[in-house]
């Protein structure tokens, strides 16, 4: 049924080169100890400090760079200062190097745009490993990418001895009283910024180096977004297809794979060389492997929105060839209006689109009908996680299901 979907569409994808496994920098949940989507992250604006660091320039008295950061704990992991090409206060400096307080490490001074000379001092510390910025400028540069915690969020072997096993914010607090007994805090100011939660554990969210599964969304969104422009597919209210267009233009590598006990299984298996094999099964994996070759499989699972986006098909016997199976698809797919909210665009409307055109051929509903979201009293989102739902069986137990289809219909209003 749906698990066979699953596994026929992860093989096909990835022998068509569509799906893959790379090391980057993903969204850590260090409570749950699993990469989250970028759709799982809650921006919150909250009070915090900024400070600014002095890095003593190599061979030179008294010289020094000035970066500013939130998050000095990540220091730990900087591999470079940053400086942009056309900044005359550090042209001459460009190719030198800076001794890293605390760590002893030298790390190169590089000339990069990403470094905007109007923002504090203009230079910025380079931390791959933990910062989604650095990572790109690293990439650019060929730095080093030194992973400082571990799947916990507490720091590993890759630092000093005496910060291993701390927190994050163990960490920070003795960074910060050996920085100022070096006499390397040049200024602290209170400023407001924003900072990543995970919306499923609350906890502050980690940018952290690591090997996943991904899926080459921006291959798979152009014909889902021509499909739009040409009206294949139709909003309702139509202004909704801007915030489609938004996010699908700018799409970036799908992080497919989470480190989670529940969901469908990677069908991915390893050998003791790390070779993997992909196969819809155990068996046809062995004999790739070749026989007597022993294998073990991935134990991550799938983004749950992987399976979701296959909900159109697969939900009518597809891959199944049986003649039932083939009367199904040929009668419903594809369907006439999907009725969702707009705060599921992202998560489930273009995966279906991405999804149902590369698989189907043709686009997997005519039209899209986005509605308003359904509140609590609080006006809150109603969801699971808040605890603020409410059984729709009771509903219908007290006042029956055409009540509440009713009053959903009426309500079911197109905004926010």
């Amino acid at each position: 049924g749906l698990s066979h979907a699953v596994l026929k569409v992860f093989v096909q994808l990835y022998k068509q080169g569509l799906i893959y496994r790379d090391k980057r920098l993903v969204n850590w949940d260090p409570k749950l100890q699993t990469a989250v989507s970028d759709l799982e992250v809650e921006p919150k604006e909250q009070k915090g400090k900024m400070w600014h660091l002095r890095y003593p320039v190599e061979g030179q008295t008294a010289e020094y760079i000035t970066v500013a950061t939130t998050r000095p704990e990540t220091m730990l992991g900087d591999t470079a200062v940053a400086v942009h090409p056309d900044d005359e206060r550090y042209k001459h400096m460009i190719g030198k190097s800076v001794s890293l307080p605390i760590v002893g490490r030298l790390i190169p001074i590089v000339a990069d745009e990403y470094s905007d000379p109007e923002k504090g001092s203009g230079a910025v510390k380079i931390t791959p490993a933990h910062d989604f910025n650095d990572f790109e400028v690293g990439k650019r540069h060929n730095l080093p990418m030194i992973n400082i915690m571990d799947t916990q969020g507490r720091l590993n072997e890759s630092v000093p001895e005496s910060y291993r096993g701390l927190t994050r914010e163990e960490a920070r607090k003795k960074i910060l009283i050996e920085l100022e007994e070096m006499d390397a805090i040049a200024e602290v100011e209170d400023i407001k910024h924003t900072v990543p939660y995970s919306q499923r554990s609350g906890v502050i969210i980690e940018p952290y180096l690591t090997d996943q599964w991904y899926c080459d969304a921006a291959t798979l969104a152009k014909p889902a977004i021509e499909a739009v422009e040409k009206g294949e597919t139709v909003f309702v209210p139509k202004s909704w297809e801007n915030t489609y267009f938004e996010w699908m233009r700018n799409i970036q590598p799908w992080c497919i794979s989470r480190q989670l006990w529940w969901g469908h299984q990677i069908p991915a298996w390893y050998d003791a060389d790390g070779n993997v094999f992909v196969a819809e099964s155990e068996e046809e994996a062995q004999k790739e492997a070749g026989a007597g070759k022993k294998i073990t499989r991935d134990p991550d699972v799938l983004d749950t929105w992987f399976s979701s986006a296959l909900w159109p098909f697969s939900t009518l016997g597809w891959p199944d060839n049986s003649a039932e199976a083939q009367k199904m698809l040929a009668k419903y797919y594809p369907g006439d209006v999907l009725v969702t909210a707009f705060d599921i665009i992202f998560f489930w409307v273009a995966r279906m689109m991405m999804m149902g055109i590369h698989i189907m051929g043709e686009v997997p509903f005519k039209t899209v009908y986005i509605h308003a979201l359904v509140r609590d009293a609080s006006g809150q989102k109603m969801s699971k996680s808040k605890g603020n739902v409410m059984d729709p069986l009771e509903l219908i137990d007290e006042y029956g299901a055409d009540a509440l289809r009713f009053t959903l219909t009426a309500m079911a209003a197109q905004g926010r």
